[in-house]
Order: C-alpha cells, then sequence, then structure tokens
C-alpha cells in the first residue's frame, strides 16, 4: 500500500449551507470536492447511518454513487449500535444504510463505537455475528468496529472478536497518542497484535490540533513555514506501519487541498519532526480548558439537548484567544438559540458515551461560572 491510497474522504463534518442545521449539506460543493478528490487518485469514503442525521450517506450517493462507476470508489459504513433493540434491528439498519446510499454491498462494515453501553447492545443484537454473516454472503467485503474506548476494554472485544474482524477504526492523532485518558498508542499496539488494519479517525481531533493558540500557533510556523499543522498532524498518522486509512473530515475546499498536497508528496514524519510534536502535544494540552473532539455523542443521549460540543468549543476559544468577541457569542447563543449550559442537572447519562472521558457535568459548572460569573458581556 502506498501512503498516497491512505487518504480517506470523512463525511461525518460536510460543507453545510446552515451551520445550525446538519441536514443541509452543500451538495454543489461537496460534489466538487468529490470530484477533485477522484481526479488525483483518491477513492475512499466514510460515513455512518448517524452523520449529518443521515444525510451524509444520501450525499454520498448523489456525488458519488450516480456519478462513479461502482467499482472506482471504495464506502465504509457502520452500524449505529445505540439504537440496536433487538437482532432484527441489524437487518433493518443494513438495508436502510444500502437503499440511502444506492449500492448493493459496502467495502468495510464496522460497528460504530464499541463502548461499554454500546457494546452490550451489540452482544445482546448479536451484531458481531451478524457481520460476519454479510462478509460471508459479500454484502461487506470487510468488517470491524470503530473504538473510542480505552485498552482494556479493546483487548477484551478483540480477545473475544478478534478472529472474525479485518479492521480497527480508532480515534488517534498525535494529541492522543500518549494521553492516559485516550491510550492510542496501546489500542493501536492491540490491533497489530491482533492483525487488524488500523483505520485512523480524529487525526486533528475535532479540530482541537489545527485551532491552537496563537502561542503554538508561532512555534510551527518558526519550525517549518512550509508545512501547515494540519499535514504534520496528518503524516504522523499515515507514518504508522500498520495504518491503512487516515480519514479526514473536510468541509473547505483549503483543507481538501492542502490534504492532497500532504499525500501527493509524502514524507515519512521524521524524528524531529516527531520530537517535535510531543512538545507541542504537551503544550497544547496545558493550554485546553476542555479537551471535547466535538463529536457530538454526548449530545444524543442528554435529556436536555444542552449543545456540549459547542460550549466547550467557546470556552476553549475564550482560553485561547481572550480577546476575541467570543464572550458576546456565548450569551448571545443562551438568549436566543440554544439551551443553556446551566441546564446540566448532573444526571451524568453523558459520561460513558464521552469518546474523551470527560466528566461533561463537572466541565459545564466550569463554562457557567468562567461565562457567567467571570465576565459581564456588555461591560
Amino acid at each position: 500500500m502506498t501512503y498516497k491510497s491512505k487518504f480517506g474522504f470523512g463525511c461525518m463534518r460536510l460543507p453545510k449551507t446552515d451551520e445550525n442545521d446538519p441536514t443541509s449539506i452543500d451538495q454543489d460543493l461537496f460534489d466538487q470536492m468529490v470530484d477533485i478528490y477522484m481526479e488525483k487518485g483518491f477513492n475512499f469514503f466514510d460515513t455512518s447511518y448517524a452523520y449529518h442525521n443521515g444525510m451524509s450517506e444520501v450525499a454520498i450517493r448523489k456525488a458519488v454513487v450516480e456519478r462513479y462507476p461502482r467499482e472506482s470508489f471504495k464506502i465504509c459504513d457502520k452500524m449505529p449500535t445505540w439504537a440496536l433493540t433487538c437482532e432484527e434491528d441489524n437487518d433493518k439498519f443494513v438495508n436502510e444504510m444500502l437503499e440511502r446510499l444506492g449500492i448493493d454491498y459496502f467495502d468495510v462494515f464496522l460497528i460504530h463505537n464499541i463502548n461499554v453501553p454500546w457494546l452490550k447492545n451489540a452482544m445482546n443484537a448479536n451484531t458481531f455475528e451478524y457481520i460476519k454473516k454479510m462478509k460471508e454472503k459479500g454484502v461487506a467485503k470487510e468488517i470491524g468496529i470503530s473504538f473510542h474506548e480505552k485498552s482494556d476494554l479493546l483487548k477484551e472485544v478483540l480477545d473475544e472478536y478478534g478472529e472474525i474482524l479485518d479492521v480497527a477504526l480508532l480515534e488517534l492523532n498525535y494529541l492522543d497518542w500518549e494521553d492516559p485518558s485516550i491510550e492510542a498508542h496501546k489500542c493501536y499496539d492491540l490491533c497489530v497484535e491482533h492483525g487488524l488494519d488500523v483505520y485512523v479517525m480524529e487525526p486533528l481531533k475535532g479540530g482541537v490540533i489545527v485551532n491552537p493558540s496563537d502561542e503554538i500557533r508561532n512555534d510551527f510556523e518558526e519550525f517549518n513555514p512550509d508545512k501547515t499543522i494540519a499535514s504534520l498532524a496528518i503524516r504522523f498518522c499515515a507514518s504508522l506501519d500498520h495504518v491503512k486509512i487516515v480519514l479526514s473530515g473536510m468541509n473547505k475546499m483549503d483543507d481538501l487541498m492542502d490534504n492532497c498536497n500532504t499525500y501527493e508528496n509524502f514524507e515519512v514524519l521524521s524524528n524531529e519532526e516527531q520530537e517535535f510534536l510531543e512538545k507541542m502535544a504537551k503544550k497544547l494540552k496545558s493550554t485546553l480548558a476542555v479537551p471535547c473532539s466535538e463529536c457530538g455523542y454526548c449530545i444524543d443521549v442528554c435529556p436536555e439537548m444542552i449543545p456540549i460540543q459547542e460550549y466547550f468549543h467557546l470556552y476553549n476559544t475564550s482560553k485561547n484567544q481572550p480577546e476575541s468577541n467570543i464572550y458576546k457569542l456565548y450569551f448571545d447563543k443562551l438568549a436566543d438559540e440554544k439551551v443553556p449550559a446551566s441546564a446540566c442537572d448532573d444526571c451524568r447519562t453523558c459520561i460513558d458515551f464521552c469518546t474523551q472521558q470527560i466528566d461533561i457535568s463537572k466541565e459545564l459548572k466550569k463554562v457557567c461560572k468562567h461565562f457567567e460569573e467571570g465576565f459581564s458581556p456588555y461591560g
């Protein structure tokens, strides 16, 4: 496998015409991005039943399936593990996904976001056995899991099901590589031990890596003004021997072109670059108020539907850019658009679903204190 073939188009965060409506995918822009991506020889698209409230799959059908020969592209999709209530649900969701995409087989099919509560759902619905049969019938060419938890749970899953799996999709980036709350390095090693191909999600940690403080941005500029922050982060992942696909979620043409340039002129990460990124990881962690990757899984289970990821994003931005107008934005969202962060009643339902193992209710209290007690929006 060449390094160029590792570039996957992640379709979780596609361009939108309305930032407040996840279903409002900018189809024209997505079509243009797909055309450039395919023309340059890349062909792997990753989606999920849940992305853009189901419209990600529809957008891929329109941009890819209806416009290119089936053999010219690959599609990875995922079972909505959280929604499984019985064995019959497996067929129901798979058939719906195939219909949305307009295809009759998946190149890769994963059980989505294995964590403690959703692993129970998958086991109760016999989903591991189901995807094994999908592969036997040719409905899926390869099968696996996507995983956001710590290494002890991954070991438990791979010890039980590793022999039937081909792929593990892991959250992996230089910020999380040695983080004890994520254990990306340990999870990677476990997959290698079990002979699984590693696919990478969140190489930029939901944008956290490419939106640092001005001081860190200057550090990157001084280290190598010819390399973008994103390109170094992606090369960290793609340089790992057992990584077969690195997914990049792109909603701007500039992001696509930067990624294309990175892979078309790929350079394995040097020792000097590795050491620099280790130093930047420590520095970046020290500036983050909350290490949120903005995946949104917490919102799906929040009884109050608090836009948790948005509040954490505002909180982090206010810490890194204290002179910005982010404080006014926080209060405007409270007043006009969103459920306030203070609506959290500490039910802690979200904790088990957080991919970053954040104590969300505790951090939301800090958000409220930071904005509401520590700042007057009009003073």
